[in-house]
């Protein structure tokens, strides 16, 4: 499977940005999702995941009531709705998928992903 990020792009602080996950070579309506973010000289790290039930949502503490993940199962896409964007929010957001797990669970470790996109780049900056 393939997944491709796209909705990147600079914006000013308080701005809003909704970013989508595309994936292509399998259906993904039964995969757990997820979105990281790694910033210049940072570790990757967990934004938000769902279940494949879409069900299940968990988020960090640091864009919790901020940001929205939701997927449409039928486009096979994921979607990562930012809003209230910060300066700290600023780095490459990657999707990820998972191949198994139940209907109700979402995973926020790297490791229990399968499948990586590319980046996208967001940059909050006035």
């Amino acid at each position: 499977v393939q997944l491709v990020e796209s909705g990147g792009g600079l914006v000013q602080p308080g701005g809003s940005l909704r970013l989508s996950c595309a994936a292509s070579g399998r259906t993904i309506s039964r995969w757990a999702m997820g979105w990281f973010r790694q910033a210049p000289g940072k570790e990757r790290e967990f934004v938000a995941a769902i279940s494949w039930s879409g069900g299940s949502t968990y988020y960090s503490d640091s864009v919790k009531g901020r940001f929205a993940i939701s997927r449409d199962n039928d486009k096979n896409t994921v979607y990562l709705q930012m809003n209230s964007l910060k300066p700290e929010d600023t780095a490459v957001y990657y999707c990820a998928a998972r191949m198994f797990g139940n209907s109700g669970s979402y995973y926020y470790s790297s490791d229990d992903y399968d499948y990586w996109g590319q980046g996208t780049q967001v940059t909050v900056s006035s």
